[in-house]
Formats: C-alpha cells, sequence, structure tokens
C-alpha cells in the first residue's frame, strides 16, 4: 500500500509551504511508534490524568425492553473532558514535547476536541488557538465558555456554513502563517497524512481495552459494536479492537439530519450521496456537487455535521469490513430520551447516533449475543439544544407519550 492510503483513498494534498512541516511530522510519529517507552508513558498518562480505562457498562434496562441481544456501553463520556476526544489529544501534546514547539492549533465542531486540546495546552504549557464555526459557537456555548476559561482564543468562523469544514480550512490557513511554531491538532481520522494514521493510533486504545472488557464481562465477542460516524475518530478507535475478528460487524451511524432524500444531513456512505474528491488534503467521499464545490450539510449534531469522511472508513465500507447506515434528528432524539430514562445516562447528541440503530437491531438477535455502543461522549454540552427540542410543542407532546408508555 502507498504510504498514507487505504485503498484508493487517503494522501498527503499540501502546500509546498508545508513539506518540511509534514515531513518532520512523519519523523516524529515514526519515532514515537517505534519506541515502546512512548506508549507506556501515553497510557500511564490516560490513566493517571484522564481516568482510564473507562468502564464498559450492561445496560440491563434497555436490554430487556427491546429482547435479544444484551446492550453494553462503552463509557467514552466518562474520559477527562466528556469524550473519547482526549485520547488523541493527549498523544498529540507527548509528539508536540518531542518536536519542542509550543503553540497548538485546532478545530472543532461539538467543542469537545475543543476542549480537549485546551486541556492538553493547559497541562503541558502550550498557546493554544481553536477555530469553530460560528454556527456551533452559538450552539455549544458550554464547550465555548471552558475552552476559554483553559486559556485558548476561540476563534469563530463566519465564513461558509460556518461549521466544521470552514473551522478546518481556517486552521490550516494558520498553520501555513506559523508552521515553524505551531503544530495543528488535526481531531478525527481525516485530512493529509499523517493525521488519519495519527489519531486512529491513539484511539485504538478504546477497541483495545472494550475487547478484553466484553471477554471478561460476556465470554465471548459481541456479535455488532456501533459507533456513529463523523470523521470517524470514535469509531475507529473501538472498531481496532474486532478488525480482524470477521464474525464480528461493525456498524457505522451517519447524521440523517433531515432525511436522507431531505438534502439536509451528513451522510456521505449510507445515503450514496457522495462522490470521490481530494478537499482539505486528503482523497475521500466527499458530500459535494457535480462542480466539485462543496454542499452544506446538516445535522442536529455539530460533531457529525461534516462533509467528508475518514479514508480509512471509506476503504473498510468499501471493502464492505464496516457497514454504514444514518439515523435521523427525530430518531437520535427519541433515543436520547429513552437513554436517559431507562439508564440514567446521557449520551452526547452524536453518540446518540449508533443508539439509534442498536435498538433498532438489538431484537433481531438471540439473547446469547451481544452488542456494544461506543458512547463518544456525553450530552452535557448539548444541553441547549436538547432543551430547545423537548421545549418544541411536538416534543412535549412526545415526551407526554413515552412517560404514559414509560408509567405503564
Amino acid at each position: 500500500m502507498k504510504q498514507g492510503y487505504y485503498g484508493d483513498w487517503g494522501g498527503a494534498f499540501v502546500p509546498e509551504i508545508l513539506h518540511e512541516t509534514f515531513r518532520q511530522l512523519n519523523e516524529v510519529f515514526a519515532a514515537a511508534k517505534r519506541d515502546p517507552a512512548f506508549w507506556r508513558e501515553y497510557v500511564e498518562l490516560m490513566g493517571s490524568y484522564s481516568c482510564r480505562p473507562t468502564p464498559l457498562t450492561c445496560a440491563e434496562n434497555l436490554s430487556r425492553r427491546f429482547g435479544g441481544a444484551r446492550i453494553y456501553i462503552k463509557r467514552e463520556d466518562l474520559n477527562h473532558t466528556g469524550a473519547h476526544k482526549a485520547n488523541n489529544v493527549m498523544g498529540q501534546g507527548l509528539l508536540v514535547r518531542r518536536m519542542g514547539k509550543k503553540r497548538v492549533i485546532a478545530e472543532t465542531g461539538a467543542g469537545q476536541h475543543g476542549v480537549a486540546t485546551a486541556t492538553m495546552a493547559a497541562k503541558f504549557g502550550f498557546e493554544c488557538t481553536i477555530y469553530m464555526g460560528a454556527e456551533d459557537v452559538q450552539r455549544q456555548r458550554p464547550n465555548v465558555f471552558w475552552m476559554e476559561k483553559l486559556g485558548a482564543r476561540v476563534v469563530p468562523v463566519t465564513s461558509g456554513s460556518q461549521t466544521l469544514k470552514d473551522a478546518i480550512n481556517e486552521a490550516f490557513r494558520d498553520w501555513v502563517a506559523n508552521m515553524d511554531s505551531t503544530h495543528y491538532v488535526m481531531g478525527t481520522v481525516c485530512g493529509p497524512h499523517p493525521f488519519p494514521e495519527i489519531v486512529a493510533w491513539f484511539q485504538k486504545i478504546i477497541g483495545e481495552e472494550v475487547r478484553g472488557q466484553i471477554l471478561a464481562s460476556h465470554g465471548k465477542l459481541p456479535a455488532r459494536v456501533y459507533a456513529c460516524v463523523g470523521g470517524g475518530s470514535n469509531a475507529m478507535g473501538i472498531f481496532q479492537g474486532f478488525l480482524a475478528d470477521t464474525q464480528v460487524e461493525l456498524v457505522g451511524v451517519e447524521a440523517g439530519g433531515k432525511g436522507l432524500t431531505s438534502g439536509q444531513h451528513a451522510s456521505r456512505l449510507a445515503g450514496h450521496d457522495a462522490s470521490p474528491g481530494v478537499a482539505q488534503g486528503y482523497k475521500t467521499m466527499f458530500l459535494q456537487d457535480d462542480d466539485g464545490q462543496m454542499r452544506d450539510t446538516h445535522s442536529v449534531a455539530a460533531g457529525l455535521d461534516y462533509i467528508g469522511v475518514s479514508p480509512i472508513i471509506t476503504d473498510l465500507w468499501q471493502q464492505g469490513r464496516v457497514r454504514m447506515t444514518a439515523a435521523t434528528d427525530a430518531e437520535v432524539m427519541e433515543a436520547l430520551d429513552l437513554t436517559i430514562r431507562q439508564e440514567g445516562i446521557i449520551p452526547a447528541l452524536e453518540s446518540a447516533h449508533a443508539f439509534v440503530q442498536a435498538f433498532k437491531e438489538a431484537g433481531e438477535l438471540p439473547e446469547s449475543e451481544a452488542i456494544i455502543i461506543n458512547q463518544s461522549g456525553r450530552g452535557d454540552k448539548d444541553i441547549f439544544t436538547i432543551a430547545h427540542a423537548f421545549n418544541d410543542p411536538s416534543w412535549k407532546e412526545f415526551i407526554r407519550a413515552k412517560g404514559r408508555e414509560y408509567a405503564a
């Protein structure tokens, strides 16, 4: 396989001015991978600072409700800063320290990557700037508050659709202007090589943990593993624990938004609505028009509101190793409400997409089987979005109906 490619996807399409920066990053990362002491330092840091290993919770009430397979939830919401994002960010912080750089920048959609990056910068003593779409700044205000309190400068991006893709564009512009002193902390398994490999390498800690946990709890491997897919970092994290186990089906869930035929969604692969393209430094399937212009996307979950998808996941999907599905905003709100009431667990809106598909399919499997849902983050950050949805008159009636159903 050509370096930086996963089948037909990936690569490093970067301006010439950044070639030396990428050469240095590749060298430092390759040296870290060869050094067993680096991975030990990383695991120890995640244990002492970020509460790893995160638990695997058996959702007994939901399992009884749906019948069929036992439902387990991998609790990345209990990771420090409230999501899986810390796994990658703390690892990249160790790389930045090796490179001797003093400033980090990042893009963020849901804000969890921004909070994690700002936290890492505070711990390691780096200057930090976070780029965030202006629309996401408004709908993820709690995370913006914490980024600023952690010492980061948050820059609202007002170009384009004012969401994640536009934040990534602005972060790359900053990097080109400040490459000698600055490292770009890419938040997902996208972008030019070696970023997809770097992020996947650090996120594999999820899959390594959960594989042992399900064997200890259930006595055998799960039948299916579910994860939401925006860029794809949490999905790649948990999927890597089972890639070699072909009897374990891996299911990615994209943002169906207002429906796959509505034109207001962010489903690249499940909706068969994307086409091959090169943007933001790499080749993958993008939501674009016939002229190659990126289309606007929509999701109730800011972290899934993105035009592209990891080249690694695109390759796995093309091979048939990962099955891609989509969940609509309405389905997500229903699954979120159900999980809160039945288990006392509050998933992030992104994570709730995975819950939707798992709930649809749990009953198809016998009781002897297990499924795992990767809860990539907790829903604290989404409180305003969720409250707004539940205060809508149609949602008020939905909640009343669910309350009657639960009481029965």
